[in-house]
């Protein structure tokens, strides 16, 4: 098969596409032809090993001391199941799915093993897998979240970076649950984040939302500068504070922080779930979630997609399509 393969960290470059084996699934496995996959934060900080400060260490251990330890990358893919193992009924050859492979990483290549109890579904019936694989990478990390918090009707939610990949699935997740929503975001994509269903937008470049009297029920976290020393004062008692990114210091005082204040303050997204999938699935065929999609690359400009995802400037998803036939 052809795969997108790295075998040293590094810039854009360091990404290039050659044959390699084709995966055999074992019993418990699916084989997936990979239509589409995207190229997101994760691949970006995977490859460049660029992680918040502190987190190095821990990052060598997962992806690599001196060389990656997974040579495709991609957290995600879209596609047709090619086969099944032997000990899998859930689903057949013919299937249309997603699937969020998570650390194991593996979309950026033709095909790809997942374990039959992994994060898998169908695709939503109502989406090209171009659009259908922007599902998983920031639904799944987004509902893992919200999961850990009961958001009601009326409750209020701040997202902080609220046009990304997880900042854009955050917001209509929450916006589903009757919660009314700020986003944070540069006023470029005010807009956009408006249409996935904000009440209000604050522009970060011309406003500071730590500097106003509003509080929150919950603030999600999703750029890395809003720490419980910063927000927590801005946080209703017991309200919450989702670190979807976040250094080695903030990990570290989060549960301290969380038993001193009665708020609860995490940094873990839990397991990744096919129920969760399921359910962002729902959403996007009753027309309750869409697809965000900033650029397209073809595999064979992967290079390229590296480079824009590493501006930091990305909108929703890049979306790499891996085969058309």
């Amino acid at each position: 098969m052809t795969a997108a393969v790295y075998r040293r960290f590094g810039p854009p470059e360091v990404v290039h596409v050659e044959p390699t084996r084709k995966p055999t699934p074992k019993a418990d496995e699916v084989l997936i032809r990979v239509h589409a996959s995207t190229v997101s934060a994760a691949d970006h900080r995977a490859r460049s090993r660029d992680v918040p400060a502190g987190l190095g260490l821990l990052a060598a251990f997962g992806l690599g001391l001196f060389r990656p330890r997974h040579r495709i990358l991609g957290m995600d893919a879209a596609g047709i199941v090619e086969a099944v193992g032997a000990d899998v009924t859930a689903f057949a050859p013919g299937d249309r799915v997603i699937a969020m492979m998570g650390g194991g990483f593996g979309g950026h290549g033709e095909y790809v093993c997942v374990p039959r109890d992994a994060a898998i579904t169908r695709a939503p019936s109502n989406m090209t897998f171009e659009q259908a694989v922007t599902l998983p990478f920031g639904g799944i990390t987004a509902r893992g979240f919200l999961n850990q918090v009961a958001v009601k009707p009326g409750d209020t939610v701040l997202v902080n970076g609220a046009s990304g990949a997880v900042g854009s699935a955050m917001v209509q997740l929450a916006k589903n649950l009757g919660a009314h929503v700020t986003g944070v975001t540069s006023g470029a994509n005010a807009e956009l984040v408006r249409s996935l269903g904000a009440d209000r937008v604050i522009d970060y470049t011309r406003d500071d939302f730590t500097r106003e009297q509003k509080t929150y029920d919950v603030i999600v976290d999703c750029v890395g500068n809003a720490s419980f020393d910063r927000v927590g004062s801005l946080i209703n008692p017991g309200g919450a504070l989702l670190l979807v990114v976040g250094d080695l210091k903030t990990l570290l005082a989060s549960g301290r922080q969380s038993r001193k204040s009665g708020k609860l303050v995490t940094p873990n997204v839990g397991k990744y779930r096919a129920e969760d999938l399921a359910h962002i699935v729902s959403l996007a065929e009753s027309g309750r979630y869409q697809a965000v999609i900033d650029r397209s690359f073809d595999l064979a400009d992967v290079s390229e997609a590296h480079r824009y995802v590493d501006t930091g400037r990305k909108k929703g998803n890049v979306v790499l399509r891996i085969t058309t036939r």
